[in-house]
């Protein structure tokens, strides 16, 4: 999600008082904020065209393919796609809230391979920190190995990883199961979640404390105090792929305009 923000914040940068935008200026800005990417378009909508030079534009698109955010990260598919923007171009405000529909696809593949990079690898360090805090010198002491994440029929998800200490050859093989649901379009909750460690299953209680952290941790609201308002609205998996679609509005801070109806369809960006 911090990636969709900071691009949609850039597509601010697109709407500019010395002349009219075209579309491979805008689809350079874009790529001025990733990594790589495989694929890019963009294409900014105007209708009369000089609404662009008054902070104007009824629609953003950009599609992707192969795009990397990060190093490691890859992202299969992005289509977004804007509302009309209003921008007060001595300010940099905006007359009314940034609104955009967001939908990604990400593979099985792409996804296991950003689970072995160190970006995502310090992120589940901190989550079992964060679940043994009293413990936490003792999370420092091992090694995440093989990371791995099956996407299951029926919707459903497994999670696999190695502990180490570090200095003993022994290891600690981790399974999850567990049928991914979206709470409210906000959060991530893990229906009917099973662990195993060493083929023994975890007891309830510490099922129960990992459920919540995650949903906790996923609960998008926490954004709101950025005056950022995002929802999943659709998240559909299969094998070898994963599906989301979103709505992230962006608003001038101290605004707390309400979103626009969270229900409404993806379009295709392009």
């Amino acid at each position: 999600m911090e990636f969709f923000t900071i691009l949609l914040s850039s597509l601010l940068g697109l709407l500019s008082p010395t002349g009219v935008i075209v579309d491979r200026f805008a689809e350079s800005q874009i790529r001025k904020q990733l990594v790589a990417a495989e694929q890019l378009q963009v294409r900014v909508d105007n209708a009369p065209s000089y609404q662009i030079i008054q902070g104007r534009a009824d629609r953003i698109r950009i599609a992707g393919r192969g795009l990397f955010p990060i190093q490691e990260v890859r992202i299969d598919t992005l289509e977004l796609e804007t509302d009309p923007i209003f921008l007060q171009l001595k300010t940099r405000k905006l007359e009314k809230p940034l609104q955009a529909g967001v939908r990604i696809v990400l593979t099985q593949a792409d996804i296991n391979r950003a689970l072995r990079s160190p970006f995502v690898t310090a992120r589940l360090r901190n989550l079992g920190i964060q679940l043994l805090r009293r413990n936490a010198r003792q999370v420092d002491r091992y090694d995440f190995l093989n990371p791995q994440l099956t996407l299951l029929p029926q919707n459903r998800f497994r999670f696999q990883v190695e502990l180490q200490e570090q200095g003993d050859p022994a290891k600690l093989k981790i399974i999850a199961e567990a049928e991914p649901q979206i709470i409210a379009g906000r959060a991530l909750q893990l229906t009917n979640l099973r662990i195993w460690a060493n083929g023994q299953e975890s007891p309830e209680p510490v099922t129960r404390a990992i459920e919540n952290l995650i949903r906790d941790r996923t609960d998008l609201r926490q954004l709101e105090a950025s005056n950022i308002t995002a929802r999943i609205l659709n998240l559909k998996s299969e094998p070898s792929r994963l599906e989301i679609a979103s709505f992230v509005q962006i608003r001038n801070p101290q605004k707390r305009e309400a979103p626009a109806s969270l229900s409404q369809p993806i379009k295709p960006a392009i």
